[in-house]
């Protein structure tokens, strides 16, 4: 018993001085000669400031990771994350609503020459061609919105590694003009930016959440005001909405033309800049959006406060649990159908009656269930068209790869209205009720 007292009181030389309060004992990692801790559990401690001499705090504290770092001049807190309201709901089927819904989702799979050596080399496995296909495909379908050209600035929204960023410039060598941001929330490694350092085109990475991302502030856009076209690969879930209120949304006042007299780095916050109001364009004259090109996926992590096609939903008598539900059921179209057990025992009764509709949903036929799921998909997605619609974009939902490659594979493109003559085709009618609608309740 003295033992353990002691082992609790005091950690042990040349042990870790770390206490586990889960075991209720310190840590008995040995250490390295000179420290107190072990290195699972040095930077653990490090933000209660127990590894740093007080008269090296100061010094510390400028260079320490864990320290809060100045917010950039472009961050601007939820200015991307819509609301929460809840509308007025009716009561209203599956059924009803599915039938109603119209929406054409053509085949349409492109590809560009930019990516044809590698999707000829031997060397890529599958999970990388799988990959450059998707990637060749979204490049051919901005090159078919006349968006694939020097003068505009692509912004990646959830970058991730930059591989798409990547190929758009190797598409674009040469010509003038040509400015690339990339977008992404989380710290990354192996990323591509270090191949664009030759300083042909401006090749530049935010490291923030798009909900937050106020691109009318962004250093390098105000330089030139450069058209913006937004492009993303499996944007996923909420972050799709989040990336479509980002370049639709204008800010309560739009920044001043006149751009900064000297270069910032994006990293570096600066003074509030001054602004004034303009109701006809998003940012004022100085920025614009060209278009966008975004491969959508994870309808089931979408969001209702962060949904853009609210308005849509409501408009039908649909609310926030409905958008759930149908988010759910979205899962079906990718996930399949778990079997099981036919000869399972009954569920108690206290349970029978929540499982019920469990029960019934596992009894269909596993392609209804697919098919509903995909229904729920290009339900949420009609929305979004529905919203570019109300900004003026003209919006298509295409499937640009085969389900062999990915069956997330629903492009969402759109340009402004009036550089087309036609109308959207996608734009979401309510006809007569098709006679495949599934009937699930």
């Amino acid at each position: 018993c003295e033992g353990v007292m002691f082992n609790m009181a005091a950690p042990v030389p040349v042990r870790c001085a770390f206490f586990v309060e889960r075991k209720k004992r310190f840590c008995k990692m040995i250490v390295g000669k000179g420290k107190r801790f072990c290195g699972e559990h040095a930077a653990m401690v490090s933000d209660y400031k127990l590894t740093v001499s007080e008269d090296k705090l100061e010094k510390h504290l400028k260079k320490c990771n864990s320290r809060e770092k100045p917010k950039p001049v472009y961050y601007v807190e939820d200015r991307n994350a819509g609301s929460g309201d809840e509308a007025q709901t009716t009561e209203v089927t599956l059924n009803v609503i599915l039938s109603r819904l119209q929406c054409e989702l053509e085949e349409k799979v492109l590809s560009h020459a930019a990516l044809q050596e590698e999707l000829d080399n031997p060397k890529n496995g599958e999970s990388a061609y799988k990959h450059l296909r998707q990637q060749a495909s979204i490049l051919g379908h901005i090159a078919a919105l006349g968006l694939l050209r020097g003068g505009h600035c692509f912004v990646e929204f959830g970058a991730g590694r930059g591989k798409l960023s990547h190929w758009i410039h190797e598409a674009l060598r040469g010509q003038p003009e040509l400015q690339v941001l990339l977008v992404e929330r989380s710290s990354t490694r192996f990323k591509v930016d270090g191949k664009h350092a030759d300083g042909e085109a401006e090749f530049e990475r935010l490291q923030v959440d798009i909900q937050h991302l106020d691109l009318g502030k962004v250093p390098l856009l105000r330089e030139k005001g450069l058209p913006v076209v937004g492009v993303g690969k499996h944007l996923c879930g909420a972050a799709t909405d989040l990336a479509l209120r980002c370049l639709m949304e204008k800010p309560s006042c739009s920044e001043s033309k006149e751009p900064p007299a000297k270069r910032l780095k994006s990293t570096e916050p600066c003074p509030e800049p001054a602004w004034s109001c303009s109701p006809a364009e998003p940012w004022g004259s100085a920025l614009a959006v060209a278009g966008l090109t975004v491969a959508l996926c994870c309808h089931h992590r979408c969001q209702w406060r962060h949904y853009v096609g609210k308005d849509f939903f409501t408009q039908r008598g649909l609310g926030a649990d409905h958008f759930s539900a149908f988010c759910r059921m979205s899962s079906w179209a990718t996930c399949g159908l778990r079997l099981t057990n036919c000869n399972a025992s009954a569920p108690n009764q206290t349970n029978q009656d929540e499982e019920h509709q469990d029960q019934k949903v596992q009894e269909e036929d596993p392609s209804e269930r697919e098919h509903v799921g995909q229904l729920c998909k290009l339900l949420i997605d009609c929305g979004r068209l529905h919203y570019l619609h109300q900004k003026g974009f003209t919006g298509h939902l295409s499937r640009y790869v085969s389900s062999e490659v990915t069956l997330e594979n629903v492009l969402l493109t759109a340009v402004p209205t009036t550089q087309t003559s036609k109308p959207a085709k996608s734009q979401p009618t309510e006809p007569t009720t098709p006679k495949d609608t599934p009937q699930v309740h």
